[in-house]
C-alpha cells in the first residue's frame, strides 16, 4: 500500500530533505520515526531536495507499506510526538499504488522573504535588506522570466540534472507591509539554487546595479557567472505542490 505524508519542517538545523553521509537531514529524521513506528524498513520518497537552511510549510513524500494503516490520525499523532520539534506532519493519505511524490506533481511554488528592517525575530525566516529596492523594476525582470525555458544562468553548477528547461507559471513581488517584502514563483520544477539565484539577480535589478535589458542578457547567457548572488537560505520556503486529484484512493 502506498501512502502520501503531507509536512513541513523548520530547515535551519538540517543540510536539506536529502539523506546524506556526515549530516543530518529531514528525510532521514522521517524515515527513523516511520520505522520505529511502524515496525518495518520504511524509506520515504520527497517530492524533491530542498538545500541546507531552505524551509517548507508544505511538503509532500510517499512510502510504501505491506499493510493498510488502519488509523491514519493516530499515526500523524504518534509522528508528531517522535519527530523533533521542527517537522510536524499534517495527514496521511491512501494513494493509488503508482502515484510518485516526485514524478506527480504539476507544479511547485516557493516564496523567499525580504526584510528591510532589522527584526531579530525574523533573523532565520528572512533575508536583512539594509537599503530600499525598486519593486517596480523587479517586477519587470520578472515579467521576462516568461519568455524563457532555459534556466542554467539561476542553476549551480555540475548538477546531475538531465535538462535546465523549467516552465515558470507565475513570478512576482510584493510588500507584505512597508518593511516586508514577498517573492512569489510557481513552476513545474526547479533547477539547484535556482530561487535563489533569481532573487539576488533582481535585487541588483532593484538597486539599479542592473538593468532589464542586463537582466535578459543573463537569462540569454546561459552562464551561471553571469547571474548575481545566490540569497541565503534563511528566507527561503517552500510553500505548495500540486498533484492531479486521481492520484488518491478513498480511506
Amino acid at each position: 500500500m502506498r501512502y502520501f505524508i503531507h509536512l513541513a519542517y523548520k530547515g535551519t538545523n538540517y543540510h536539506g530533505w536529502q539523506i546524506q553521509p556526515n549530516a543530518i537531514s529531514v528525510q532521514e529524521k522521517l524515515n527513523n520515526a516511520l520505522s520505529t513506528i511502524l515496525r518495518e524498513e520504511i524509506n520515504v520518497v520527497g517530492a524533491g531536495r530542498t538545500d541546507t537552511g531552505v524551509h517548507a510549510s508544505s511538503f509532500f513524500a510517499h512510502f510504501d507499506l505491506e499493510n493498510t494503516i488502519e488509523d491514519l490520525q493516530k499515526l500523524v499523532f504518534k509522528l508528531n510526538t517522535f519527530l523533533p520539534y521542527d517537522i510536524a506532519v499534517f495527514n496521511i493519505y491512501p494513494v493509488k499504488p503508482k502515484a510518485h511524490a516526485r514524478f506527480d506533481a504539476v507544479s511547485r511554488t516557493y516564496k523567499y522573504y525580504v526584510t528591510l528592517k532589522k527584526d531579530p525575530f525574523m533573523r532565520e525566516f528572512s533575508y536583512y535588506l539594509y537599503k530600499d529596492v525598486d519593486i517596480t523594476k523587479m517586477n519587470k525582470a520578472c515579467s521576462l522570466l516568461f519568455n524563457y525555458k532555459d534556466f542554467t544562468s539561476f542553476s549551480k553548477t555540475n548538477t546531475q540534472t538531465k535538462t535546465n528547461l523549467c516552465d515558470i507559471y507565475e513570478a512576482y513581488w510584493e510588500k507584505e507591509n512597508p518593511q516586508k517584502l514577498v517573492f512569489t514563483i510557481k513552476a513545474n520544477r526547479f533547477l539547484r539554487n535556482m530561487v535563489r539565484a533569481i532573487v539576488g539577480t533582481q535585487i541588483e535589478v532593484g538597486q539599479n546595479k542592473l538593468s532589464i535589458e542586463g537582466f535578459k542578457n543573463v537569462i540569454e547567457s546561459n552562464n551561471r557567472s553571469e547571474a548575481g548572488y545566490s540569497m541565503p537560505p534563511n528566507g527561503l520556503f517552500l510553500i505548495n505542490i500540486e498533484y492531479p486529484e486521481d492520484i488518491y484512493t478513498n480511506p
